[in-house]
């Protein structure tokens, strides 16, 4: 059944002559074909048009509405269906298109609450010749502003980032704050390849975004890390991710169109996190050390089990220098250390008593050992970023393994006296010693240093 009335005749067709489709054909094709719920009325008010959206919304067929009178009687309740035609039926005097909303009735008896947009249609000599209508369901109308709404808001005030990944993995729309976590404007972001914004982790991530592309979302968010390049310099942050696959609705069959990405920064929840997790290890190997010491016949392996203990994820190397001479005797001349125990240099091992008791090892001035004695507390230094040529030079210089590139001296202590030095090295690819590192190698070296001076080994 056409979607609209048929009018006028067509002429005989000759045996080898294709039918040509007339106007009405094509108009009723198009009106079909469209999403909007449509129809049309003439200038006495009867139907001329209704395409199939008008009949999924209120179940009446082309062939049951097209040729009625108006709505009275079959698509609107009788009480109100005179006001009804005047509003649609006004659209012939009205400029422009006239927006109402009112109740239309199913086939089925139900109700329908819609909106309609009604406009004239003026003939060919100027005069209005009927009215056509667009009609859609309140509710969904509602949830196309809710949605238009949401997105606006997304993109404006939340409290996220939020960007619109396109199929080639760059970004085509970015929310305030999203710009912000990524340390550039709105505009300057659009359509630049992420390894431009990013550099580490931008693997990662596209390995996600390319697996939501292909996939679907997976099914819980992701925390990734990554270095975003700013002005100031490369910022460490860590992103939970979440993404959704973003399809054209207007397609028949999905059509990915990109990738949803919101994330939220939990970078200072995650490094808390590190941090309690970090000292929760530390405590229980030094519980497990002293636990392991106290089955040591000799006091100076226990010492070193306290070494061993200690280096676990914490560096690579240490060092025990002790001072030469009785600690207790005053001495106007510079310290001098000599070695006690030590790691093996480039090979796995427990820490080793050197048995070098009487050399002093050939600190030069202001060495960390002997600034780490005279101010009675912990010293840290770093050959900072320089060529693997000058971090050998400079861990030679200091009598380190030629690997060290970072060092944490803490003074050893018993009784009140200053014993030794005990330092911990750490190699290239490690983070530099904190604060917080030094307070548990002084929680370490009072440990080695009550063992050591049970031992005797700092009073030779």
């Amino acid at each position: 059944m056409s979607a609209s009335r048929r009018s006028g005749t067509t002429d005989e067709l000759g045996p080898n002559e294709p039918e040509q489709p007339d106007g009405t054909d094509l108009l009723a094709a198009l009106l079909d074909g469209m999403d909007a719920a449509l129809c049309a009325f003439d200038a006495d008010g009867v139907v001329t048009h209704w395409n199939r959206e008008a009949e999924r919304i209120l179940g009446w067929t082309a062939a049951e509405a097209v040729g009625r009178q108006g709505f009275a009687g079959w698509a609107v309740r009788s009480a109100d269906a005179q006001e009804v035609e005047g509003r649609l039926l006004s659209a012939m005097r009205a400029p422009g298109r006239q927006v109402h909303e009112f109740a239309l009735l199913t086939k089925d008896g139900g109700r329908v609450l819609v909106r309609t947009q009604s406009a004239a249609v003026r003939g060919a000599d100027g005069k209005p010749a009927g009215v056509y209508c667009a009609f859609s369901e309140v509710h969904a109308q509602i949830d196309l502003e809710r949605s238009i709404a949401l997105s606006e808001a997304l993109f404006e005030d939340a409290s996220w980032g939020v960007v619109l990944v396109d199929a080639d993995l760059r970004p085509a729309v970015v929310n305030a704050h999203a710009a912000r976590a990524l340390g550039t404007g709105r505009t300057s972001v659009l359509g630049r390849p992420l390894g431009e914004l990013l550099a580490q982790g931008v693997e990662e991530l596209e390995s996600a975004l390319t697996h939501v592309l292909a996939e679907g979302a997976p099914p819980a968010p992701a925390e990734i890390w990554v270095s975003v390049r700013t002005p100031e310099g490369e910022q460490r942050r860590c992103w939970r991710c979440g993404f959704v696959r973003l399809a054209s609705p207007l397609a028949e069959e999905p059509v990915p169109l990109g990738v949803g990405w919101l994330f939220n920064d939990v970078t200072e929840a995650k490094q808390a996190e590190q941090e309690a997790a970090l000292l929760r290890f530390r405590t229980n190997q030094l519980h497990r050390a002293a636990r392991a010491a106290a089955e040591c016949e000799d006091p100076s392996e226990a010492a070193t089990v306290h070494l061993d203990f200690a280096l676990a994820g914490f560096a690579d190397h240490a060092l025990i220098d002790r001072v030469a001479g009785d600690p207790a005797a005053e001495s106007d001349g510079p310290v001098r250390l000599v070695r006690v125990a030590a790691t093996p240099s480039g090979a796995p091992g427990p820490s080793l008593l050197t048995g070098q008791a009487g050399l002093p090892v050939r600190y030069a001035e202001g060495h960390p050992a002997l600034q780490c004695v005279d101010r009675t507390g912990a010293v840290r230094a770093s050959v900072g970023a320089v060529p693997p040529e000058r971090a050998r030079e400079w861990a030679a210089a200091r009598q380190w393994p030629h690997d060290a590139v970072h060092a944490l001296c803490a003074v050893l202590r018993s009784r009140g006296r200053t014993l030794g030095v005990v330092t911990f090295l750490r190699g290239a690819g490690r983070s530099q010693f904190e604060r917080s590192d030094a307070v548990y190698a002084e929680d370490v070296a009072v440990r080695i240093a009550s063992a050591l001076d049970l031992a005797g080994v700092l009073r030779r």
